[in-house]
């Protein structure tokens, strides 16, 4: 199969895999509208470079990683509902300035490591690129090593595309609204995140909590 067509195929399922809307694309939209589009961009690179490891891990079988994190997937998607619930807050308590400026390389330096860790929270990702890659015949054993780079590198290409086109997109429409519809839009994506960090928080903590030995009385 040629190296480009394998890397067009990773490009697809990175593009997909990020596109539907979730908590990510949330804090991206919210990020951007609240600083600038660097600051929606740093967002995803970190959703892509998450997306990236995900995608390693299921294509050149590492069975260690994968076996470590979907074990703990009831802790760390606790872990993950806490810091979305900690964001959405952040972002609803915040005071609104109409322009505030995100090249900052401290600024930036958080808005990639804080996505990166809110998305590697969702190890259940892991699953469907086992799938995806199964069903496509993608990176299996007996393939050379550079055939996973490339699929890899397309997967994060993918992803990162998507990134780059909401990014932009709310950057334009952010340049067209007022303050007050930005403030707006942005409490309310605030209070979308914290929804999200709360479900996902509750709905670990009702799993934990079928794992422990309650008494019944009669």
């Amino acid at each position: 199969m040629p190296l480009p067509y394998i890397f067009i195929q990773g490009l697809l399922i990175g593009f997909s895999i990020a596109a539907p809307v979730g908590p990510i694309g949330i804090l991206c939209i919210q990020r951007t509208i609240s600083y600038e589009k660097i600051a929606g961009i740093t967002c995803g690179l970190g959703a892509a470079s998450a997306d990236a490891f995900y995608g390693a891990a299921a294509a050149f079988g590492l069975a260690v990683v994968s076996g470590v994190l979907l074990s703990g997937h009831i802790w760390i998607q606790m872990f993950g509902g806490i810091a979305l619930c900690y964001f959405g807050l952040r972002t609803v308590r915040r005071p609104f300035v109409s322009y505030v400026s995100a090249a900052n390389k401290n600024h930036l330096n958080w808005n990639y490591l804080s996505t990166l860790a809110v998305t590697l929270t969702n190890p259940m990702t892991i699953l469907l690129f086992v799938a995806i890659f199964a069903s496509t015949g993608f990176a299996s054993s007996s393939d050379p090593v550079y055939i996973s780079i490339f699929i890899i590198a397309g997967v994060f290409s993918g992803s990162m595309l998507w990134w780059l086109t909401l990014s932009t997109f709310i950057s334009m429409i952010r340049t067209k609204l007022s303050d007050n519809v930005m403030e707006r839009i942005g409490r309310i994506a605030g209070m979308a995140i914290f929804c999200f960090g709360v479900t996902a928080a509750v709905a670990s903590g009702i799993e934990v909590a079928s794992y422990v030995p309650w008494f019944s009385f009669i």
